[in-house]
């Protein structure tokens, strides 16, 4: 008798697994791969190494995850078999929403459940509507997304499956809370109490977790307290991002019923945890938190500062996560569906998130080819340092928020400006308040003009509506070329004038003529 209809029970079960134990997940796939390519079950062995990427992809390697899933896609696809096509649009869609690309995450979430099989299983049909309805909640389809979790609600009833009702009810209940549906959010909570109930089971922490926040939504900070307070003695088998983001609402609870004792105790077990287990996006919450926690025990310079720490590192885990993304699509692109988005990819890591202008990534890339062709045409080319005057003001004095504002005006600003001045050459943020403005075909005469221009402009721009009484201008140093200078040399020079015009009072541009 052949193994095959026993390894894709075992497959079954483990696709739908709802458990924490990551490891025994892995051991339990790969025992199954062996066996399914001993016995030349090739679809059931691309299944199970599915299952273990998703394994990994849990457990932090999401670029290891995302190739496979790809490369299994390209396989599915190749070898016909629309269970394995189904099974890595659905796993695509969650790499994808990992990505921040929303869209891409419904496409394949919606690919997923119409290639599924029509005999495949009542609790893996649910597994991929609930994927659906999330999808559909975060591109703010919220009642296309209810259809869905009614959907997979009722295939969880049909098959007497209260647990993964349960998953399915606690997943729109946060989805509405997300959209700001807080009466709805409440009745759907109302309805897992209900089926915990049924269960004979208290909360676990994430569904804690989201019945907390949504009691914090609506003020009832001691009903959210005591939703989680037995969150501090749960046990660690579960995942433990989930038991620090637990401890970190029950702190912001405290914080908004007064009790800042508990409030900081609370914190600072969710910051322990934070640290232990390197959960950097709960360690940068964590900081943001303690600032209001600071602010609302009155100590305004201790608030302060820990807002800037947390305004750092959110800035810090901003471009970690923006490396992460770039590291998964690298591995993405070793496929046939990644190369057809390379393009896209590429671009996208070439530009920075906030203004839209190129970023140092691409002046690295792109500068050494523009001065090349300088001196190959023998032309002249002149590269300016443009530096936001007071930044630094304007952020302290005012908000990051209105200081993002600023920054995102100017870069529009250079931009007209610059795609005036030539049809060529660009204008890149390189960090903070500095951006860079090539501009072929320009000497220092002709360039002296037209970054004179761009100054003004930022000058004459009308701030008030954004800084009110502090003025927003920029200071420019420059340099010419005709190619002779390595891209080193040039932006060290442009420095180097840059910090001449900061020192002759701002606001004005110095440019170095280029060497006789």
């Amino acid at each position: 008798m052949s193994p095959a209809p026993e390894l894709a029970r075992l497959l079954d079960d483990l696709e739908t697994y709802q458990g924490r134990d990551i490891a025994a997940n892995l051991a339990s796939a790969a025992a199954i791969e062996r066996a399914a390519r001993e016995c030349g079950e090739t679809v059931l062995q691309l299944r199970a190494r599915l299952v273990q990427a998703d394994m990994a992809q849990r457990n932090g390697d999401r670029s290891g995850a995302a190739q496979v899933f790809l490369q299994i896609h390209r396989q599915a696809q190749e070898l016909g078999s629309p269970e394995l096509v189904a099974r890595s649009h659905f796993h695509l869609a969650l790499i994808y929403n990992y990505l921040g690309d929303h869209a891409a995450s419904l496409e394949n979430a919606i690919s997923a459940v119409e290639v599924l099989e029509e005999h495949a299983s009542p609790g893996l049909r649910l597994m991929y509507l609930n994927r659906l309805a999330n999808s559909l909640g975060d591109v703010g389809s919220i009642g296309a997304a209810r259809e869905r979790y009614l959907q997979a609600e009722q295939l969880a009833i049909a098959i007497n499956d209260l647990t993964r009702r349960l998953m399915v009810l606690n997943n729109r209940a946060y989805t509405e809370f997300q959209a700001g549906e807080l009466a709805a959010a409440a009745t759907v909570v109302e309805r897992m109490r209900v089926v915990a109930a049924a269960l004979g089971r208290e909360f676990l922490i994430i569904e804690r977790d989201t019945v907390a926040s949504i009691q914090i939504g609506l003020g009832e900070y001691a009903d959210a307290e005591q939703t989680l307070l037995s969150v501090l003695d749960s046990p660690l088998w579960y995942e433990v991002h989930d038991l620090a983001e637990a401890t970190l609402t029950l702190a912001r609870a405290q914080r908004c019923l007064g009790a800042l004792d508990r409030a900081q105790q609370s914190l600072d077990r969710s910051r322990t945890l934070g640290e232990e287990r390197e959960l950097t996006g709960i360690r940068v919450a964590v900081m943001a938190e303690q600032a209001e926690l600071y602010a609302a025990t009155g100590a305004y310079e201790q608030a302060f500062f820990e807002y800037k720490r947390y305004d750092a590192a959110r800035e810090q885990l901003r471009s970690a996560q923006q490396e992460a993304r770039a590291h998964t699509r690298q591995a993405m692109f070793e496929t046939a569906q990644a190369r057809n988005d390379a393009a896209r990819y590429r671009e996208q890591a070439l530009r920075d998130p906030l203004t839209g202008l190129r970023n140092r990534r691409y002046v690295d890339d792109h500068l050494p080819a523009a001065v090349a062709l300088a001196a190959e045409t023998r032309s002249p080319l002149t590269i300016a340092v443009v530096d936001i005057d007071h930044f630094k003001r304007i952020n302290d004095t005012l908000s990051h928020e209105a200081g993002d504002e600023v920054l995102v005006a100017v870069a529009q600003l250079l931009r007209s400006v610059q795609q005036t001045v030539a049809d060529t050459g660009f204008v890149a943020r390189m960090g903070g308040e500095e951006f860079l403005v090539v501009l072929p075909g320009l000497g220092a005469g002709q360039a002296a003009g037209r970054l004179e221009t761009l100054r003004e402009a930022v000058d004459r721009h009308p701030w008030q509506p954004v800084t009110g009484d502090l003025p927003v201008t920029v200071s420019i140093g420059a340099t010419t070329t005709q190619g002779h200078d390595a891209p080193s040399t040039l932006l060290a020079d442009a420095d180097r004038m840059l910090y001449s015009a900061k020192d002759a009072g701002r606001n004005r541009v110095v440019v170095l003529p280029p060497a006789a």
